[in-house]
């Protein structure tokens, strides 16, 4: 027995001694199983249509293969059969010459019958193969005659009525019209004013087909088209013949079927006399050409083949018989047939029948209609022209200031800002209570304050922000907006994307033992670093969980200091950092004062009255118009292509003409809301969302910039920034990130270090860049990109952020 292998003991079973292991010999069970499938595959195979008969071993390895599947087995063998079958029939098929006058229905190359005589296909090559290069006998050029594969149908699809098949649209028409003409009534002559009757060949002319009829006026009255030289002849004295209509021998010749186009050259000839050669002024054809196409003074063969043809055979095999030109100023075919249906229908026809020349635009008329043509109706919306920086200082209204909660993963930040709203009443009772009973209901209950802020159904799940979040409430005097960012390092570019928008920033830290040291080794230090270098200047510190700690003092002036020092090594200035201890879940010290007398050491303030002492931010309201575009959504059905953001700079109102870059399109402000409400303006610092029309979705994304006509942002490719570096810098691939902007570009030049207090070059040209020093760097991007100076950019590689800077 096999060393490997092992076989399944039951615990039931009382032998263990015994070594058969059952490999080799097959259970009789199994054996009765395949030799019934067996059965039921060959007797399947016998009874199909047609039969087909198979091995035993080739059975036996299908129903192995397939899993002993009976019916998969059965459509395997067929298929194999099958192109066994096919592959021994498979011979050099020898196919018989057909003579050019067993061509003989009009419109097909080859009769019903003939279709199986078709000739193998001809290869110039191999005709050519035993001749010279420009010296091939002259019995050897010819045209080279591609010929159909298949005769031709009836008009616009449909079976040939020969056939019994259904008539065609146009087929339909066509033998309408010509039923009108021969029925038509006799027209009085205006020279006579007596009534003429129809001749006998013009009866017989409206019953005959296309090619006929002109074969048969070509016999009345000759042309001297050149097209139709083949056909015939004018007489020497350049009047036309005029045929006899009371002799029988005048009587036009009425065409078969069977008529071949030597019969119709032969008749032509013999009734029309033959004119003086004339002089042919054109340039003899090259030498190349008379050897690929021949010429028209070559030699004839006696005997008739598809090499050899003139232009009668030719426009024959294709179908194209000698008509009049088409007369594109009347309708087309397609427009005959749609009128005729809508006119069945009783709708009026979309064209009229026919157009004269005059009423032709010019091309350039036709041009400027195709450039009018839109798929979108535009929408006018009138502007008020209002004076917006005037408006807004005479408005009365709350200071309008963000804030974005940063800290480690697990901090508590979701939750403080949670009981934040409830406490403030910015959230009703109602809400609360079914968050809480949902929370329940899946085992998290302490997460029912985090879901104020986090809504979508994965944070829910896994008990992590993804994405930032906003939320707004007022104080007496300060409408606040709460922009709650993810902790998680995986979501950086989305906590970069909500520090971009906050015009100061809470650091919310959790005191515990042990996750304390652990946020500050990780996300702790780099957030506060990123919300410092995307120009936050203000910064308060939430002490969190305190409760978790029984309120330790000495635990609060150790992290205090630590941070303290972390923070002011940052950049951020001593007076703008400020410590609060707090507890998310039970609320204290967060809108009210603590009650637990552990707490009695803190004389300072709760954690809303440091954010109402923040000094308003200012913006530049006099500056060209900045918008970056933080979403992209439908509003409403009224409102079906909205955009939300915040403004950095300048002011809109509605009815203004916005560019968005970098794709370059405009579009129209239909409305405005400013934090939620409608308004007629808005001016920088306000979150807004604008209901756009006139432009396609297809041009907005998240991070494109809004901007006026008069005063563009420019699309770069290449810049150089004064950075902050985090990590080692060296020419390298990085992400660029701006707000939600986030494109790849790569480090292609080390400039030059810098001193940080006053800026001046140290070293120019570096090899590296180590950690914390400034360094001018030039950055280049794939694409192009809306930027311009003095952006804050963010720099990252590998899931890292690397360095943080300014253009210039």
């Amino acid at each position: 027995m096999s060393r490997h292998r092992v076989k399944a003991v039951s615990y039931d079973e009382g032998d263990y001694d015994e070594y058969d292991d059952g490999y080799d010999s097959q259970d009789p069970e199994e054996k009765e199983f395949l030799e019934e499938c067996i059965r039921q595959v060959h007797s399947q195979l016998a009874a199909g249509i047609p039969s087909v008969s198979a091995s035993r071993e080739e059975v036996q390895e299908a129903l192995w293969h397939y899993y002993n599947d009976v019916e998969k087995s059965v459509n395997y063998l067929r298929g194999k059969k099958a192109k066994e079958a096919e592959t021994k029939k498979k011979k050099p098929a020898t196919v018989p010459t057909v003579k050019a006058k067993e061509i003989t229905v009009p419109g097909y190359l080859f009769p019903p019958a003939a279709i199986s005589l078709q000739p193998a296909h001809f290869s110039a090559s191999d005709f050519f193969r035993d001749s010279p290069w420009l010296n091939i006998p002259a019995h050897r050029k010819a045209d080279i005659v591609v010929e159909p594969l298949y005769p031709r149908l009836g008009l616009l699809g449909g079976a040939p009525e020969s056939a019994g098949g259904k008539m065609s649209k146009l087929a339909a028409l066509a033998a309408a019209r010509k039923k009108r003409e021969g029925d038509k009534a006799p027209t009085p002559s205006s020279a006579t004013g007596d009534n003429t009757q129809p001749s006998v060949g013009d009866s017989k002319e409206s019953s005959m087909s296309l090619r006929e009829r002109l074969v048969t006026r070509r016999a009345k009255q000759p042309d001297s088209s050149p097209s139709l030289r083949g056909l015939g002849k004018q007489p020497s004295s350049g009047q036309p013949v005029s045929p006899k209509k009371s002799s029988p021998e005048s009587t036009p010749p009425v065409l078969s079927p069977a008529t071949g186009l030597k019969d119709i050259a032969n008749i032509e000839h013999t009734e029309l006399k033959e004119e003086p050669p004339t002089v042919d002024i054109r340039a003899s054809p090259s030498t190349f050409a008379v050897t690929i196409v021949g010429s028209d003074t070559r030699s004839k063969m006696t005997e008739p083949s598809h090499l050899y043809t003139n232009t009668l055979e030719l426009i024959k095999i294709y179908g194209q018989d000698l008509a009049e030109p088409f007369d594109f100023a009347g309708p087309s075919p397609d427009d005959v047939v749609f009128n005729a249906q809508s006119s069945a229908k009783g709708f009026k026809s979309k064209q009229a029948a026919s157009k004269p020349q005059g009423d032709k635009k010019d091309q350039s008329g036709l041009a400027g209609d195709m450039g009018n043509l839109s798929v979108i109706e535009k929408v006018n919306v009138k502007s008020k022209n209002l004076d917006v920086l005037s408006e807004y200082k005479k408005a009365k209204r709350k200071n309008a200031m963000n804030f974005v909660v940063i800290g480690h993963v697990d901090a508590g930040k979701s939750t403080l800002m949670g009981r934040l709203l409830a406490d403030l009443e910015a959230v009703d009772q109602r809400t609360l209570d079914k968050y809480r009973r949902e929370a329940e209901k899946i085992g998290k209950g302490s997460f029912a304050l985090a879901w104020v802020l986090d809504q979508g159904s994965e944070e829910r799940a896994r008990g992590v922000t993804i994405d930032i979040a906003t939320s707004k409430f007022e104080t007496e005097n300060t409408v606040f907006t709460i922009v709650d960012s993810p902790g998680h390092r995986d979501f950086v570019p989305n906590m970069i994307a909500g520090a971009s928008q906050a015009d100061f920033a809470v650091l919310v830290i959790d005191s515990s033992i042990g996750n304390y040291e652990s946020g500050l080794k990780g996300q702790t230090k780099e957030h506060a670093l990123l919300v410092r270098s995307m120009g936050v200047q203000k910064i308060i510190v939430a002490v969190n969980k305190m409760d978790m700690v029984q309120w330790d003092k000495d635990r609060f002036e150790e992290i205090e200091q630590q941070v303290s020092a972390f923070l002011t090594t940052a950049g951020f200035q001593a007076k703008n950092i400020s410590f609060v201890p707090c507890s998310g879940i039970s609320g204290d010290n967060i809108t009210r004062r603590s009650e637990d007398p552990n707490v009695s050491w803190y004389a300072g303030g709760t954690l809303v009255q440091e954010l109402e002492a923040t000094e308003p931010y200012s913006h530049a309201l006099d500056k060209p118009l900045r918008m970056t575009i933080g979403d992209v959504f439908r509003g409403s059905i009224q409102h079906p292509l909205s955009i939300s953001g915040r403004i950095d700079a300048g002011s809109l109102q509605i009815g203004d003409q916005i560019y968005t870059m970098p794709s370059g399109e405009t579009a129209t402000i239909r409305s405005l809301e400013v934090d939620g409400e409608l308004n007629e303006w808005a001016v920088a610092g306000q979150n807004v969302v604008l209901n756009l029309a006139n432009i396609d979705p297809i041009h907005l994304r998240s991070g494109d910039v809004v901007c006026h006509a008069s005063a563009p942002i420019t699309n770069i490719s290449s810049f150089t920034c004064k950075v902050l570096a985090f990590d080692h810098l060296l020419p390298s691939m990085v992400d660029v990130h701006r707000g939600r902007l986030h494109v790849p570009g790569r480090i292609s030049r080390l400039v030059a270090t810098l001193d940080k207090g006053s800026g001046n070059v140290l070293k120019k040209k570096p090899k590296i860049v180590p950690p914390g020093a400034v360094a001018r760097v030039v950055v280049e991007m794939d694409h192009a990109v809306p930027l311009e100076a003095p952006t804050r950019i963010v720099l990252r590689a590998g899931g890292d952020t690397i360095a943080a800077g300014l253009l210039e």
